[in-house]
This record gives structure tokens, C-alpha cells and sequence, in this order.
């Protein structure tokens, strides 16, 4: 084997591929990067019978031929590297990596012993690859981090006709945002759960093009696998991932049908309001939210303790309220939302917040974004 690539475009490419590389594989093959090159130029890939990755790459092919070396430290190697042209050569058991006056020499390891990679699923529809990225970091906000409560730690994805909705939670808070495609069958509808930070890598790293296609079985499960295929640096690229087993709440549910109280606020002010509040509230209490006379009045601390309150000018409609809320939750929340104003909708104290943007329907073509957040006990 041996080729000739440019080094930006490998460097990219490798560190996509080992981005998802286990830390402590269960056999030591599963650290490694597969090197293929061929008649469709240089493919490199990984994969942890978790989650595979492909990245095809234009090079200057001399001998066609296949190498596995360590993936983090090719990643590292080639991040290093000099801004010139990248020569590889595979020698025997190991590969000679040549990039101006840089020479590194690593050892291989045994390519026979290394999986097969899994296929893609047939393709299910594409969608704006800015469009999905947005819209996948909005979701994950509100996905659960622990891994003994498996299932929440992923987002389901809801495909109906030309709809993608994205829910996502942790049990404290639920995250909804839906968004159109171009589906391959118009009366598409499928279900997956998928692991949201293997979602999350995977849409930031396809929106070098245009759109993204998602490629899911019609029963929204096959072989229980859901594939991303899209354009990077010099090529393209294709990961897979397992979806996660198990039953996703019911959650649509949770968002009440009713609006009681509704507040309509300054999305930034709103930020920087809790953001200097919260800086005297404890860990894991509450910050204090009361509506009434046109503002939202917060306040954090109590008892001998640092305290603070400040208010921000609000729209109220209907009943006044007191309530409290994580405030790093609400933060999430706002933050994700995309409009200059937001409604914060209630249906009373001890219910939970309903947070969505207001916007005119123009501005509301590439989807909407809610987010639920339970009220925490304030300290009295």
C-alpha cells in the first residue's frame, strides 16, 4: 500500500474517524483506524461494535493495499504534521508516514482480526445538514447523562411524512423540535431511539454539504441500526450507530394542551438576569420566580446568606404565581431557543414551565423548539 493525500484534508479525516474511538476497548483491535486504499481513492474507518465511521477521501494511489494502526495516535501525528503533502507506505508489519522532513514509523496491528463494518439501512429521506445540526443541539439540551437510566440518555426520533421530531429528556425537563425533510416515501413512519451524544458528534460533523441523509429500516429498527451519511473535507462520510433498546417515555403528553399564565420576555435580558442571580443561590436550590404588575422578579439566597433579586420587564397574561426552577435547567432552555422573545407558559405554580420563542410564521419555517422544565421546591 501506498498513497499520496493532502494533509489538511487527511488530518480532518482521521480525526473524524477516531473521534469515536472506545478509550479502553474491549480487544485491542478496536483502537485501531482502518487505512484501505483503493480504486475509489482512501478510505478510512472505525468501528466498536457500537458506532462505525467512513470517511472517503480523494489521494494519489501507487499501491492499492489496507493497513490498522492506532487511531488516537495517527489523529495526533497527523495534527502535528508540517502544511505539506502526506506520503503513506505500508512495510511489513508496519507503516512509514512521510510529511516533509517528519518521518514516523508505527507499528500495525493484525487487520485480519478486525471487524466487518456494518452496512448502511437503505436511505429513508435527506434533510438541510444546518438545519439538523441546529435542531439535534437544541434536543440533546434536555437528554439524560446517566448511564444506569440507559434509555434517557438517548433522543428519540419521530418521522411522519415530511416531519422529524426530536424529544429528548432527563425526567426534570423535555425538550421537543420538530422539523420538515424529504422523505423517500411521502407517508413515512418511523421511530428510533438513538444515543444523543453519538447524534449529537454526527450532526455537527456532516454540514460541510448541503443536506444529510438519514438512512432507517421501515420498522424503525432492522438491525436495531440508524445511519448519517454526508459531505466533510475531500469527501464523504457515513457513520452508523446502534440504537439504544427499550421503551422512551411517553412524553408528549407532558406538554399541557392549556396556557394559563403566560409571560412574554426578553430572551437575553432573561439570561443575564438569572445568570447574575444565580451566583449567590446554593448548589441544587432553586431560584425564585414571581410574575406580577408587568415583570418577573427573581430572587436567589436566603437567610444569613448572600441574597439577590432583580426584575425584568415582562408581558403577563393572566393569573400572578410564584414558582422556582434549577437555574442551570432554565439557562439550558433559554439558551437553546432561538428567538430574541420568549413565552414562559404555566399552567400553575407547581406545574411545570413551558419555554418556546415567539415568532412570526415566516420565521418559524425550519421548525419549532419547546422546552419543559419542572418546578423545584423553594426554600422557605
Amino acid at each position: 500500500m501506498k498513497f499520496r493525500v493532502d494533509r489538511d484534508v487527511l488530518a480532518d479525516a482521521v480525526a473524524w474517524a477516531a473521534r469515536s474511538l472506545p478509550v479502553r476497548p474491549s480487544a485491542p483491535v478496536l483502537a485501531g483506524l482502518l487505512i484501505e486504499a483503493g480504486d475509489e481513492g482512501l478510505v478510512l474507518s472505525t468501528f466498536d461494535y457500537e458506532t462505525s465511521a467512513r470517511a472517503t477521501l480523494q489521494a494519489e494511489v501507487h499501491d492499492e493495499g489496507r493497513a490498522l494502526v492506532s487511531g488516537r495516535l495517527l489523529a495526533d501525528i497527523c495534527r502535528s504534521l508540517p502544511n505539506k503533502p502526506v506520503e503513506l507506505t505500508l512495510d511489513g508489519a508496519r507503516v512509514s508516514l512521510t510529511c516533509g522532513s517528519s518521518r514516523f514509523s508505527l507499528q500495525t496491528l493484525p487487520v485480519e482480526d478486525y471487524p466487518s463494518m456494518p452496512d448502511m439501512p437503505a436511505a429513508s429521506g435527506t434533510v438541510a445538514s444546518d438545519v439538523f445540526a441546529h435542531a439535534v443541539a437544541q434536543a440533546v439540551t434536555a437528554a439524560g447523562r446517566d448511564d444506569m437510566l440507559p434509555v434517557l440518555t438517548g433522543v428519540r426520533i419521530e418521522i411522519e411524512g415530511e416531519t422529524i421530531a426530536l424529544l429528548a429528556t432527563d425526567r426534570f425537563r423535555l425538550s421537543q423540535r420538530e422539523l420538515t425533510w424529504s422523505p423517500q416515501t411521502p407517508d413515512a413512519s418511523l421511530a428510533a431511539l438513538v444515543p444523543a451524544k453519538v447524534l449529537s458528534d454526527t450532526a455537527k460533523s456532516l454540514t460541510a454539504g448541503p443536506e444529510v441523509t438519514i438512512a432507517l429500516s421501515a420498522s424503525g429498527s432492522g438491525d436495531g441500526i440508524i445511519g448519517f451519511e454526508g459531505t466533510g473535507p475531500g469527501g464523504v462520510r457515513r457513520t452508523t450507530t446502534r440504537l439504544l433498546d427499550g421503551e422512551f417515555p411517553k412524553v408528549r403528553s407532558l406538554f399541557p394542551s392549556e396556557k394559563l399564565t403566560t409571560a412574554t420576555i426578553d430572551r437575553l435580558e432573561l439570561i443575564d438576569s438569572i445568570k447574575r442571580v444565580s451566583l449567590v443561590a446554593d448548589r441544587n436550590t432553586a431560584v425564585q420566580l414571581a410574575f406580577a404588575d408587568g415583570a418577573l422578579t427573581l430572587d436567589a439566597g436566603s437567610g444569613d446568606d448572600a441574597q439577590a433579586t432583580e426584575s425584568v420587564q415582562a408581558t403577563i397574561n393572566g393569573e400572578e404565581l410564584v414558582t422556582g426552577f434549577n437555574p442551570s435547567f432554565l439557562l439550558d432552555g433559554l439558551t437553546a431557543t432561538d428567538e430574541a422573545v420568549v413565552e414562559l407558559a404555566f399552567t400553575q405554580a407547581s406545574k411545570p414551565v413551558v419555554i418556546s420563542g415567539t415568532a412570526d410564521e415566516a420565521a418559524q419555517d425550519s421548525g419549532t423548539f419547546r422546552y419543559l422544565l419542572m418546578p423545584r421546591r423553594l426554600l422557605s
